[in-house]
């Protein structure tokens, strides 16, 4: 298996890897990394957990440090990262931070409900020629002529469906409008684009085309973490009863550490106060918070100070978060690309993970159709005596 230096990575970068005792890239980064260090646009798919922020960072900042300071007046940042929420936001900020370990280049991030001024004022002393950001916000300051793309010559759209969804669409192609103009005459076809995710669709890719008509595409088994590291259960329960089978779950399994998911922020806000009157100790990520509140919860499950995260679907969408042995879903969408991202919260980094869906008989029938289009095996489970095992045979339940 080829290592880092093997696929053109430089001597710097390697050892930045090393120093996390990351030795030998993953497949989606063998097949990413070097057409993205040649110039080459390529559109991504690969499973959760897989490395894919590597996978465009290493090519992305080996060619910022390979052309030295940059030379005359600044003309905005070379590297774009657009991510959907914050808080994936902040993580890539966090890698490329790591990879350039002190250099003058300088990472700047830029997302809503943060003070704008603030962000203003880093762009005018810092002049950062890497930005990390979600459409909003940056289109913003583009509009405010804060940032300018005339330098730009690298950009990557992370959770690239999710930006092209419905409720990100409008901003997105805005915000590649704006890019176009700053760039002049060359206009997009000057750019290195790298677009990715779990699930990059078809209609995905003809949302963005503008960007990618010159794109390769790749992609690696996006199903294999899903059927070789996680494990898929289904705990039967009617919906009024669901708070009360997880934690019931919750006692019985012991799982270290422990992301549920809801399909709507009111009922993550409940799961989260009935969770916490049992004196278990939770914490809560939804649409609706403030920016600190969101980030305390975050602090304390990474931390261990909660051994429960209740969220909605903000953080299926690329948070790694180590450790996570058990998601938790209390709702089973018809999306397979849902519960792709909710189950690729675990399994991740080579470790092995348990995906539970607690479901009403709905749920149920919209997790069986899943299994068959996903190709996973999915274990029906019951709570008994305090365990979780699994259902007995109906001629042994007569017998009892």
């Amino acid at each position: 298996m080829s290592d880092f230096a093997g696929l053109g990575v430089s001597p710097a970068l390697c050892e930045r890897l090393a120093s996390r005792a990351v030795k030998l890239p993953t497949s989606v980064q063998r097949l990413v990394v070097p057409p993205l260090l040649g110039g080459q646009s390529v559109v991504f798919r690969s499973a959760t957990g897989t490395g894919k922020t590597f996978a465009y960072l290493l090519p992305a900042v080996q060619r910022l440090l390979g052309g030295g300071p940059a030379a005359g007046p600044y003309l905005g940042p070379e590297l774009l990262v657009c991510a959907p929420t914050l808080e994936l936001c902040s993580q890539i900020k966090t890698e490329a931070d790591f990879l350039l370990d002190g250099s003058e280049l300088g990472v700047g991030l830029f997302i809503g409900s943060v003070n704008l001024d603030r962000q203003i004022d880093g762009l005018r002393k810092g002049k950062p020629r890497i930005a990390v950001g979600n459409p909003g916000r940056v289109l913003l300051l583009a509009k405010m002529g804060k940032l300018s793309f005339r330098g730009l010559g690298f950009l990557v759209l992370d959770e690239a469906d999710r930006l092209a969804a419905p409720e990100c669409r409008e901003e997105t192609a805005a915000l590649v409008a704006a890019i176009a103009k700053g760039l002049g005459s060359d206009g997009l076809s000057s750019l290195t684009v790298a677009a990715c995710s779990a699930t990059v669709s078809a209609k995905t890719g003809e949302y963005l085309r503008p960007l990618l008509d010159n794109a390769v595409r790749l992609e690696t088994d996006e199903q294999e973490i899903l059927r070789e590291r996680i494990e898929h259960w289904a705990i039967f329960s009617e919906g009024r009863r669901k708070t009360r089978t997880l934690v019931s779950f919750l006692a019985a399994a012991k799982p270290k550490k422990t992301l549920v998911f809801t399909g709507r922020s009111y009922d993550a806000g409940k799961v989260v106060s009935a969770l916490q009157h049992r004196k278990i100790a939770v914490a809560g990520l939804f649409s609706g918070m403030d920016k600190g509140d969101r980030k305390t919860a975050l602090e304390r499950f990474r931390s261990g100070k909660a051994d429960v995260l209740v969220s909605s679907d903000l953080a299926a969408r690329g948070l790694d978060i180590p450790g996570i042995s058990h998601v938790v879903a209390l709702d089973v969408g018809e999306s397979q690309d849902a519960y792709v991202h909710r189950a690729g919260r675990t399994g991740r980094a080579g470790n092995r993970g348990t995906m539970v869906c607690i479901g009403d008989e709905l749920d149920m029938r919209r997790l069986s159709a899943l299994e068959k289009k996903l190709g996973i095996a999915v274990y029906p489970k019951e709570l008994h005596g305090g365990r979780v095992c699994a259902p007995l045979p109906i001629d042994s339940e007569a017998e009892a």
